[in-house]
Protein backbone atom coordinates (compact mmCIF):
# COMPACT_ATOMS: atom_id res chain seq x y z
CA UNK A 1 0.00 0.00 0.00
CA UNK A 2 1.05 3.43 -0.32
CA UNK A 3 0.85 5.54 2.50
CA UNK A 4 1.30 9.02 3.06
CA UNK A 5 2.33 11.77 5.63
CA UNK A 6 1.14 14.98 5.44
CA UNK A 7 2.84 17.97 7.19
CA UNK A 8 0.44 19.41 9.87
CA UNK A 9 -1.06 22.87 9.08
CA UNK A 10 -3.22 23.50 12.24
CA UNK A 11 -2.03 26.43 14.41
CA UNK A 12 0.83 26.17 15.67
CA UNK A 13 0.46 22.12 15.60
CA UNK A 14 3.92 20.55 15.28
CA UNK A 15 3.54 16.87 15.53
CA UNK A 16 3.54 14.23 12.79
CA UNK A 17 1.63 11.26 11.95
CA UNK A 18 4.58 8.81 11.81
CA UNK A 19 8.15 8.65 13.26
CA UNK A 20 10.63 7.26 11.07
CA UNK A 21 10.95 4.20 13.60
CA UNK A 22 7.52 3.68 12.14
CA UNK A 23 7.97 4.05 8.77
CA UNK A 24 10.33 1.84 9.00
CA UNK A 25 8.50 -1.20 10.00
CA UNK A 26 6.13 -0.54 7.22
CA UNK A 27 8.77 0.13 4.28
CA UNK A 28 10.48 -3.14 5.30
CA UNK A 29 6.90 -5.16 4.77
CA UNK A 30 7.38 -3.63 1.18
CA UNK A 31 4.92 -0.73 1.83
CA UNK A 32 5.88 2.56 -0.02
CA UNK A 33 5.36 5.57 3.06
CA UNK A 34 5.30 9.35 1.08
CA UNK A 35 6.47 11.89 3.46
CA UNK A 36 5.79 15.52 2.95
CA UNK A 37 8.76 17.51 3.27
CA UNK A 38 10.05 19.15 6.50
CA UNK A 39 6.71 17.46 7.82
CA UNK A 40 8.77 15.66 10.62
CA UNK A 41 11.05 18.89 11.85
CA UNK A 42 8.46 20.10 14.33
CA UNK A 43 9.00 17.14 16.38
CA UNK A 44 12.91 16.64 15.72
CA UNK A 45 12.75 14.10 12.59
CA UNK A 46 14.20 15.17 10.00
CA UNK A 47 13.66 14.45 5.77
CA UNK A 48 17.15 13.06 6.26
CA UNK A 49 15.90 10.78 9.13
CA UNK A 50 12.77 9.81 7.52
CA UNK A 51 15.03 8.78 3.49
CA UNK A 52 17.67 6.66 5.57
CA UNK A 53 14.16 4.01 6.53
CA UNK A 54 13.10 3.94 3.17
CA UNK A 55 10.51 6.84 2.93
CA UNK A 56 9.91 9.23 -0.54
CA UNK A 57 9.90 12.69 0.25
CA UNK A 58 7.39 14.84 -1.53
CA UNK A 59 7.56 18.23 -2.06
CA UNK A 60 4.34 19.25 -1.54
CA UNK A 61 0.56 18.29 0.77
CA UNK A 62 -1.02 18.18 -2.93
CA UNK A 63 1.43 15.46 -3.97
CA UNK A 64 1.16 13.68 -0.55
CA UNK A 65 -2.59 13.66 -1.03
CA UNK A 66 -2.98 12.60 -4.75
CA UNK A 67 -0.31 9.57 -4.46
CA UNK A 68 -1.55 7.78 -1.46
CA UNK A 69 -4.12 5.32 -0.81
CA UNK A 70 -3.79 5.52 2.84
CA UNK A 71 -3.08 9.44 4.82
CA UNK A 72 -1.92 8.79 8.41
CA UNK A 73 -2.46 12.30 10.26
CA UNK A 74 -2.25 14.01 14.08
CA UNK A 75 -5.10 16.04 13.73
CA UNK A 76 -8.19 16.77 11.35
CA UNK A 77 -8.27 17.81 8.12
CA UNK A 78 -9.25 21.44 7.34
CA UNK A 79 -10.52 23.26 5.39
CA UNK A 80 -7.66 23.69 2.68
CA UNK A 81 -7.48 20.11 2.81
CA UNK A 82 -10.75 18.83 2.14
CA UNK A 83 -10.44 19.10 -1.31
CA UNK A 84 -7.17 16.97 -1.41
CA UNK A 85 -9.33 14.12 -0.51
CA UNK A 86 -9.80 11.75 -2.45
CA UNK A 87 -12.99 8.83 -2.93
CA UNK A 88 -11.99 5.46 -1.01
CA UNK A 89 -8.94 7.30 0.29
CA UNK A 90 -8.15 5.81 3.74
CA UNK A 91 -7.84 8.50 6.33
CA UNK A 92 -6.49 7.45 9.96
CA UNK A 93 -6.15 10.46 11.93
CA UNK A 94 -8.14 12.60 15.35
CA UNK A 95 -11.43 12.99 13.80
CA UNK A 96 -13.54 14.67 16.45
CA UNK A 97 -16.53 14.92 14.08
CA UNK A 98 -19.43 15.37 16.42
CA UNK A 99 -17.25 19.21 17.01
CA UNK A 100 -17.58 19.91 13.52
CA UNK A 101 -20.42 19.34 11.11
CA UNK A 102 -18.03 21.66 8.39
CA UNK A 103 -15.83 19.13 8.39
CA UNK A 104 -18.45 16.06 8.26
CA UNK A 105 -20.40 16.94 5.58
CA UNK A 106 -16.79 17.44 3.59
CA UNK A 107 -15.77 13.94 4.53
CA UNK A 108 -19.24 12.55 3.58
CA UNK A 109 -18.63 14.85 0.28
CA UNK A 110 -15.00 12.94 -0.49
CA UNK A 111 -16.46 9.69 -0.05
CA UNK A 112 -13.28 8.25 1.80
CA UNK A 113 -13.17 6.12 4.50
CA UNK A 114 -12.62 8.20 7.95
CA UNK A 115 -10.98 5.93 10.63
CA UNK A 116 -11.07 7.95 14.04
CA UNK A 117 -8.28 7.03 16.32
CA UNK A 118 -10.80 8.79 19.11
CA UNK A 119 -12.88 6.35 18.81
CA UNK A 120 -11.25 2.78 18.23
CA UNK A 121 -12.04 1.49 21.46
CA UNK A 122 -11.19 -1.98 22.81
CA UNK A 123 -13.43 -5.03 24.59
CA UNK A 124 -12.58 -3.49 28.02
CA UNK A 125 -14.16 -0.07 26.67
CA UNK A 126 -11.06 1.76 26.33
CA UNK A 127 -9.85 4.06 23.56
CA UNK A 128 -6.12 2.65 23.40
CA UNK A 129 -5.02 5.77 20.47
CA UNK A 130 -6.67 8.55 22.58
CA UNK A 131 -4.79 7.32 25.45
CA UNK A 132 -1.17 9.10 25.42
CA UNK A 133 -2.93 12.10 23.95
CA UNK A 134 -5.14 12.61 26.85
CA UNK A 135 -2.44 11.43 29.13
CA UNK A 136 -0.07 14.31 27.79
CA UNK A 137 -3.33 16.69 28.05
CA UNK A 138 -3.66 16.00 31.40
CA UNK A 139 -0.38 16.84 32.85
CA UNK A 140 -0.45 20.01 30.51
CA UNK A 141 -3.63 21.31 31.38
CA UNK A 142 -1.78 21.62 35.27
CA UNK A 143 1.43 23.08 33.64
CA UNK A 144 -0.50 25.56 31.51
CA UNK A 145 -2.87 26.48 34.38
CA UNK A 146 -0.42 27.00 37.33
CA UNK A 147 1.47 29.45 35.08
CA UNK A 148 -1.47 31.55 33.88
CA UNK A 149 -2.06 31.35 37.83
CA UNK A 150 0.22 34.38 37.53
CA UNK A 151 -0.98 37.51 38.42
CA UNK A 152 0.84 38.87 35.57
CA UNK A 153 -1.15 37.06 33.42
CA UNK A 154 -4.49 38.27 35.00
CA UNK A 155 -4.61 34.96 37.56
CA UNK A 156 -5.20 34.63 41.24
CA UNK A 157 -1.48 35.12 41.96
CA UNK A 158 -1.18 31.71 43.26
CA UNK A 159 1.54 29.18 43.88
CA UNK A 160 0.09 26.22 43.51
CA UNK A 161 2.01 24.06 45.59
CA UNK A 162 2.07 26.95 48.63
CA UNK A 163 5.25 27.85 50.78
CA UNK A 164 5.39 26.93 54.37
CA UNK A 165 3.48 28.98 55.82
CA UNK A 166 0.92 29.60 52.88
CA UNK A 167 -1.87 26.90 52.35
CA UNK A 168 -1.82 24.89 48.55
CA UNK A 169 -3.67 26.37 45.95
CA UNK A 170 -6.57 24.61 45.51
CA UNK A 171 -7.23 22.30 42.03
CA UNK A 172 -11.00 20.39 40.94
CA UNK A 173 -10.77 18.59 38.44
CA UNK A 174 -13.81 17.31 36.44
CA UNK A 175 -13.86 13.77 35.18
CA UNK A 176 -11.72 11.01 36.35
CA UNK A 177 -10.64 9.40 33.07
CA UNK A 178 -7.18 9.33 31.63
CA UNK A 179 -7.42 13.24 31.68
CA UNK A 180 -8.52 13.76 34.99
CA UNK A 181 -5.91 11.12 36.65
CA UNK A 182 -2.76 12.63 34.72
CA UNK A 183 -4.37 16.60 35.92
CA UNK A 184 -5.01 15.02 39.25
CA UNK A 185 -1.54 13.13 39.68
CA UNK A 186 0.31 16.20 38.39
CA UNK A 187 -1.26 18.75 40.42
CA UNK A 188 -0.90 16.68 43.83
CA UNK A 189 2.90 16.21 42.75
CA UNK A 190 3.15 19.84 42.59
CA UNK A 191 1.66 20.14 46.18
CA UNK A 192 -1.70 21.40 45.60
CA UNK A 193 -5.08 20.44 47.43
CA UNK A 194 -7.11 18.42 44.91
CA UNK A 195 -10.50 17.23 44.33
CA UNK A 196 -11.56 15.34 41.64
CA UNK A 197 -15.36 14.54 40.39
CA UNK A 198 -17.21 11.97 38.39
CA UNK A 199 -20.25 10.44 38.30
CA UNK A 200 -18.90 6.70 37.99
CA UNK A 201 -18.40 5.70 41.53
CA UNK A 202 -16.05 2.96 39.80
CA UNK A 203 -14.05 5.31 38.73
CA UNK A 204 -13.88 7.44 41.85
CA UNK A 205 -12.71 4.07 43.76
CA UNK A 206 -9.78 3.80 41.55
CA UNK A 207 -8.32 7.27 41.71
CA UNK A 208 -8.81 7.07 45.64
CA UNK A 209 -6.69 3.72 45.46
CA UNK A 210 -4.20 4.83 43.11
CA UNK A 211 -3.51 8.75 43.91
CA UNK A 212 -2.36 10.53 46.99
CA UNK A 213 -4.24 11.13 50.45
CA UNK A 214 -4.29 14.54 49.33
CA UNK A 215 -6.39 13.69 46.07
CA UNK A 216 -10.33 13.78 47.31
CA UNK A 217 -12.80 12.44 45.57
CA UNK A 218 -16.64 13.65 45.23
CA UNK A 219 -19.35 12.77 42.94
CA UNK A 220 -20.34 15.01 40.42
CA UNK A 221 -23.67 16.69 40.39
CA UNK A 222 -24.83 20.32 39.23
CA UNK A 223 -25.03 21.53 43.09
CA UNK A 224 -21.63 19.79 43.94
CA UNK A 225 -20.16 21.72 40.88
CA UNK A 226 -21.41 24.71 42.11
CA UNK A 227 -20.31 24.57 45.88
CA UNK A 228 -16.84 23.35 44.49
CA UNK A 229 -15.93 26.22 42.19
CA UNK A 230 -16.58 28.66 44.79
CA UNK A 231 -13.27 28.02 46.37
CA UNK A 232 -10.75 26.47 43.81
CA UNK A 233 -8.42 28.24 42.22
CA UNK A 234 -8.10 25.97 38.76
CA UNK A 235 -10.67 24.23 37.18
CA UNK A 236 -9.53 21.38 34.67
CA UNK A 237 -12.54 19.70 32.50
CA UNK A 238 -11.57 16.36 31.41
CA UNK A 239 -15.03 14.91 30.81
CA UNK A 240 -15.24 12.43 27.84
CA UNK A 241 -18.25 11.15 25.47
CA UNK A 242 -17.11 8.99 22.99
CA UNK A 243 -17.16 10.18 20.01
CA UNK A 244 -19.95 12.81 20.72
CA UNK A 245 -19.97 15.95 22.41
CA UNK A 246 -19.03 17.19 25.74
CA UNK A 247 -21.69 17.82 28.20
CA UNK A 248 -21.56 21.70 29.77
CA UNK A 249 -21.03 20.88 33.31
CA UNK A 250 -19.63 24.75 33.85
CA UNK A 251 -22.56 27.41 32.48
CA UNK A 252 -21.28 30.71 32.34
CA UNK A 253 -23.41 32.36 35.24
CA UNK A 254 -21.53 30.31 37.47
CA UNK A 255 -18.81 32.21 36.17
CA UNK A 256 -20.09 35.15 38.76
CA UNK A 257 -19.58 32.39 41.66
CA UNK A 258 -15.89 31.94 40.96
CA UNK A 259 -13.37 34.29 42.26
CA UNK A 260 -11.59 36.59 40.27
CA UNK A 261 -8.37 35.36 38.27
CA UNK A 262 -9.59 31.66 38.20
CA UNK A 263 -8.21 29.75 35.58
CA UNK A 264 -10.37 27.23 33.93
CA UNK A 265 -8.47 24.31 31.05
CA UNK A 266 -10.69 22.90 29.13
CA UNK A 267 -9.68 19.57 28.05
CA UNK A 268 -12.75 18.54 26.01
CA UNK A 269 -12.22 21.81 23.83
CA UNK A 270 -11.64 19.32 20.68
CA UNK A 271 -15.34 17.66 21.36
CA UNK A 272 -16.63 21.36 21.96
CA UNK A 273 -16.03 21.54 25.43
CA UNK A 274 -17.81 20.98 28.60
CA UNK A 275 -17.73 24.94 29.51
CA UNK A 276 -20.54 26.86 28.31
CA UNK A 277 -18.21 29.72 27.28
CA UNK A 278 -15.45 27.56 25.82
CA UNK A 279 -14.47 28.47 22.42
CA UNK A 280 -10.92 26.64 20.82
CA UNK A 281 -8.02 29.08 21.34
CA UNK A 282 -4.22 28.44 19.94
CA UNK A 283 -0.81 27.94 21.18
CA UNK A 284 -0.20 31.16 19.66
CA UNK A 285 -3.36 32.97 21.91
CA UNK A 286 -4.00 30.54 24.09
CA UNK A 287 -6.42 32.06 26.38
CA UNK A 288 -9.61 35.08 27.08
CA UNK A 289 -11.04 36.21 29.94
CA UNK A 290 -15.03 36.11 31.24
CA UNK A 291 -16.26 37.67 34.07
CA UNK A 292 -12.83 38.02 35.02
CA UNK A 293 -12.18 34.07 34.88
CA UNK A 294 -9.34 33.12 32.92
CA UNK A 295 -10.27 30.60 30.41
CA UNK A 296 -7.21 28.27 28.39
CA UNK A 297 -8.96 26.16 25.41
CA UNK A 298 -6.34 25.35 23.16
CA UNK A 299 -7.81 22.51 20.41
CA UNK A 300 -4.19 20.71 20.12
CA UNK A 301 -2.63 21.01 23.76
CA UNK A 302 -0.64 18.17 22.83
CA UNK A 303 1.46 20.18 19.59
CA UNK A 304 3.31 22.16 22.21
CA UNK A 305 5.02 19.16 23.38
CA UNK A 306 5.38 17.37 19.45
CA UNK A 307 8.49 15.21 20.29
CA UNK A 308 6.77 13.44 23.65
CA UNK A 309 3.54 13.23 21.86
CA UNK A 310 4.48 12.33 18.41
CA UNK A 311 6.52 9.06 19.70
CA UNK A 312 3.84 8.77 22.21
CA UNK A 313 1.19 8.62 19.09
CA UNK A 314 2.86 6.37 16.82
CA UNK A 315 3.97 4.13 20.03
CA UNK A 316 0.04 3.05 20.12
CA UNK A 317 -1.13 3.86 16.70
CA UNK A 318 1.22 1.83 14.59
CA UNK A 319 0.15 -2.14 15.20
CA UNK A 320 -3.18 -0.59 13.52
CA UNK A 321 -1.65 1.04 10.89
CA UNK A 322 0.40 -1.82 9.83
CA UNK A 323 -2.55 -3.90 9.62
CA UNK A 324 -4.69 -1.45 7.18
CA UNK A 325 -1.49 -1.47 5.09
CA UNK A 326 -1.25 -5.21 5.14
CA UNK A 327 -5.17 -6.13 4.71
CA UNK A 328 -6.81 -2.91 3.66
CA UNK A 329 -9.58 -1.24 5.44
CA UNK A 330 -12.46 -4.17 5.40
CA UNK A 331 -9.98 -7.21 5.90
CA UNK A 332 -8.42 -5.27 8.40
CA UNK A 333 -11.67 -4.08 10.40
CA UNK A 334 -13.30 -7.47 10.40
CA UNK A 335 -10.14 -8.87 11.62
CA UNK A 336 -10.17 -6.59 14.96
CA UNK A 337 -12.99 -5.30 16.51
CA UNK A 338 -11.26 -2.39 18.09
CA UNK A 339 -10.04 -1.16 15.03
CA UNK A 340 -13.81 -1.78 13.63
CA UNK A 341 -15.07 0.35 16.25
CA UNK A 342 -12.36 3.75 14.42
CA UNK A 343 -15.01 3.67 11.26
CA UNK A 344 -16.72 7.03 11.91
CA UNK A 345 -17.57 7.55 7.62
CA UNK A 346 -17.39 5.20 4.91
CA UNK A 347 -17.69 6.23 1.34
CA UNK A 348 -20.26 8.76 2.02
CA UNK A 349 -21.86 7.55 4.65
CA UNK A 350 -22.28 7.91 8.27
CA UNK A 351 -22.15 5.14 10.77
CA UNK A 352 -21.32 6.12 14.07
CA UNK A 353 -24.24 6.87 15.80
CA UNK A 354 -22.71 9.69 17.49
CA UNK A 355 -22.45 11.95 14.90
CA UNK A 356 -25.67 10.76 13.33
CA UNK A 357 -26.74 12.18 16.96
CA UNK A 358 -24.85 15.36 16.36
CA UNK A 359 -26.36 16.40 13.55
CA UNK A 360 -29.07 14.50 12.45
CA UNK A 361 -28.05 12.26 9.78
CA UNK A 362 -29.09 9.07 8.63
CA UNK A 363 -27.08 6.34 10.22
CA UNK A 364 -25.79 3.44 7.93
CA UNK A 365 -25.16 0.45 10.47
CA UNK A 366 -21.21 -0.94 8.86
Amino acid sequence: MKIGIPKEIKNNESRVGMTPAGVFELTKKAHTVFVQSTAGEGSGFFDADYIKVGAVILDTIEDVYSQSDMIVKVKEPIESEYSLIKENQIVFTYFHFASSEPLTKAMIASKAICIAYETVEDEEGTLPLLTPMSEVAGRMAIQQGAKYLEKPIKGRGILLGGVPGVAPGKVLVLGAGVVGVQAAKMAAGLGAHVTIMDINMKRLRYVNDVLPNHVITAFSSEYSIRQHIKTHDLIVGGVLVKGGKAPKLITKDMLKEMRPGTVVVDVAVDQGGCFETTKATTHEDPTYIIDDVVHYCVANMPGAVPYTSTIALTNVTLPYIVSLANNGWEKACALDKTLAKGLNIIKGEVVYKEINEAFDLELIEA
